[in-house]
C-alpha cells in the first residue's frame, strides 16, 4: 500500500528563500569638491587710517608732494630774513671811540667773550626757530611724509644760511674812513665764528617733526588721502 503523500500538482511551489541580501558598503564619496581659490585682486584699496595706507607709496607720494614741498622750502628760506634782523638786534657788540691814539673801547669787554656771545645768540635762535618750523610743518596734514621731512631739513638750513648773511650784512664793521675820524664812534662787526651752528636749525626742525610723529597713534601719521586718480579704460 502506498502511504506517501501525494503532492497537488496545482499548488504553487514554494519559492526558495535566498539568504540575506548582501548590502554593499558605504557609497564612496569622491571627496570635497575642489573650490577655486579667491579671485586675485589688484591690491587692497588704501583707506586713510588703515594699515594698507601706512605703507610708503614711494615716488608716487613724492611726486604728489612736490608742489607743496617747493612752497614749503621757499617759506622756510624766507624766514631767514626776519631771523637775520633779529640776530642783528639781539647780538651784543662792542662800541669804540676813536681817539688820536687809536680806538678805545667804551665798555671793556674781552673780544673772545663777544665772539662767543654772537655765536650763542645765533645758535639759540636757530634752534628755537627750527623747533617752531618743525611743529608748524606737522600741521600740513595732507603732506605728512618723507618729502615734507626732507624739505623741512633743507629749508631750515637755507633759512639759517640766509639769516647768517643778513645779520652780517646789517652788522657790517666800520669803514676805513670811520676808523680814522677822531672823536667818532664805531661798532664792531657782527660775525658768526662757528659755522656748525647753522645745523641747529634743521636739527631742531627734525627733532620737533619726528618727535611729534613718534607720539602719533596712527600708522599713516594721520595723512589724509587726496582725490583718487581716475584710471583710463583699458584697451581691449
Amino acid at each position: 500500500m502506498f502511504t506517501g503523500g501525494v503532492s497537488d500538482p496545482t499548488a504553487p511551489a514554494e519559492a526558495p528563500v535566498a539568504g540575506p541580501v548582501p548590502v554593499a558598503g558605504p557609497v564612496p564619496v569622491a571627496g570635497p569638491v575642489p573650490v577655486a581659490g579667491p579671485v586675485p585682486v589688484a591690491g587692497p584699496v588704501p583707506v586713510a587710517g588703515s594699515a594698507a595706507a601706512a605703507h610708503w607709496r614711494g615716488w608716487a607720494e613724492i611726486r604728489a608732494d612736490l608742489r607743496s614741498s617747493v612752497l614749503l622750502f621757499s617759506a622756510l628760506g624766507l624766514i631767514g630774513l626776519p631771523a637775520g634782523v633779529l640776530w642783528w638786534l639781539l647780538a651784543p657788540r662792542l662800541d669804540f671811540r676813536i681817539t688820536a691814539a687809536g680806538p678805545v673801547p667804551v665798555v671793556a669787554v674781552p673780544p673772545a667773550e663777544l665772539l662767543i656771545a654772537d655765536d650763542g645768540v645765533f645758535a639759540v635762535g636757530a634752534l628755537l626757530i627750527g623747533l617752531l618750523c618743525g611743529a608748524a610743518a606737522w600741521r600740513l596734514r595732507r603732506r605728512r611724509g618723507v618729502a615734507t621731512l626732507v624739505t623741512l631739513a633743507l629749508g631750515t638750513l637755507a633759512g639759517a644760511a640766509l639769516a647768517w648773511q643778513v645779520g652780517e650784512w646789517l652788522g657790517a664793521g666800520p669803514t676805513r674812513a670811520e676808523l680814522t675820524h677822531v672823536g667818532g664812534r664805531v661798532t664792531t662787526a657782527l660775525s658768526l665764528g662757528s659755522l656748525p651752528a647753522l645745523a641747529l636749525a634743521p636739527f631742531g626742525a627734525l627733532l620737533a617733526y619726528v618727535g611729534i610723529a613718534a607720539f602719533s597713534h596712527r600708522d599713516d601719521l594721520g595723512r589724509t588721502a587726496g582725490p583718487a586718480p581716475v584710471s583710463s579704460p583699458s584697451s581691449e
